[in-house]
């Protein structure tokens, strides 16, 4: 018996040590307690879809600011083609894969930053810039260009990788516990999306909706086979605030009042069209509105048009698509620790209820 005693604290030691080394070890490979999946990288088909607005985005910033340059245009206007969209998603999957091999440049980490990365980027994107001008010469590269090549590539492999390798995704995990997670009085191991990543997302994700709508609208239009669309840079400031607070009426409505898809549809449709005229409004002060609905029927000051409500309710809809995947990207707290814990994403009060009925999941309750 007494030996029994004696072993109990050596027992008990263990047992503590073990439960601490546990508790250490990165959370995010440990299964959720709500979902039973464990955290897991970004998938394939996400890394695509960031990779095709980031490009795009890069297309309209570089065109915008050339015209500027040339021309002193204050609408700010840029231009991409979907063609360009799939060329952006397809080589920088390339160049994701090629990142991943820095490891083979262990001990000569210059060589591959500041060399081969760089190479491989400038390479592929004077590729690019060949085959979307489908003519027999072959387009000459100026020393600017060169530079500004080299600069993206070095914001690619310092700043774009390593923040997208950091990002998580919760396969099936629901709505309700992630809001509940990220409201709740602890601490989660990892964090959601910050707000100014949000809004960044949301003004990229602008640019390739009117790059996307504009060369449609030019191919039925004007028949034009190039798919050329373009949009205003303004339009990043427009989107991005906009859906913005669309996303938070959406968590507002949706999971603290409980409010259906049809009953939030008029206050979105209603919020967009005021959004837009007021952008629009402000930016023909200064000659930079870029649009101009005055021979649209159905117009109020050229600046708004019920034409395009349809457009406008399939965006509202796929805005709430795209906030619940939002909801479901983490950041480790251990990895990216200058990243604020987005614990004020959700506005849920804890005395309501409310159930979601995209994820078919249970009432949130305090």
């Amino acid at each position: 018996m007494a030996s029994q005693w004696r072993e109990d604290p050596r027992i008990r030691s263990r047992e503590h040590a073990v439960s601490l080394k546990t508790a250490a070890e990165p959370r995010q490979q440990e299964p959720s307690e709500n979902t039973g999946e464990s955290l897991r990288e970004l998938p394939r088909w996400m890394h695509l879809y960031l990779y095709s607005m980031h490009g795009v985005t890069l297309d309209v910033l570089l065109s915008s600011l050339q015209g500027v340059v040339t021309n002193r245009d204050p609408k700010l206007v840029g231009f991409s083609s979907p063609y360009l969209c799939i060329m952006h998603a397809l080589t920088h999957f390339a160049l994701e894969k090629i990142y991943s091999q820095k490891k083979c440049f262990q001990g000569r980490p210059v060589v591959f930053h500041l060399v081969f990365y760089p190479s491989v980027y400038i390479g592929l994107q004077i590729l690019i810039g060949n085959i979307n001008t489908l003519t027999e010469q072959v387009r000459v590269v100026s020393g600017t260009q060169l530079v500004v090549h080299y600069i993206l590539a070095l914001y690619f492999s310092q700043v774009f990788h390593r923040g997208l390798a950091h990002l998580q995704y919760h396969p099936d995990c629901r709505c309700a516990d992630l809001l509940r997670s990220l409201s709740g009085p602890d601490r989660p191991p990892s964090c959601g999306l910050p707000g100014f990543v949000r809004f960044i997302f949301f003004g990229m994700h602008g640019f390739l909706d009117e790059v996307l709508f504009t060369s449609l609208f030019n191919l039925v239009e004007n028949s034009d086979r190039t798919l050329s669309g373009h949009t205003s840079l303004w339009s990043f400031l427009m989107y991005g605030s906009c859906s913005f607070v669309v996303e938070k009426l959406y968590f507002h409505l949706h999971f603290g009042r409980g409010w259906g898809t049809w009953q939030r549809l008029p206050i979105y449709i209603c919020f967009i069209y005021t959004w837009e005229f007021c952008w629009g409004l402000v930016l023909r002060q200064f000659d930079a509105c870029s649009w101009d609905y005055s021979h649209y029927p159905h117009n109020f000051m050229g600046l708004i048009t019920l034409l395009y409500l349809p457009g406008w309710v399939v965006l509202s809809l796929y805005q709430d698509v795209l906030s619940n995947v939002l909801l479901r990207i983490r950041i480790p707290q251990t990895s990216m620790p200058w990243f604020p814990c987005s614990s004020a994403l959700c506005s849920v009060d804890s005395h309501e209820t409310s159930s979601c009925k995209l994820c078919h999941e249970s009432p949130i309750r305090s």
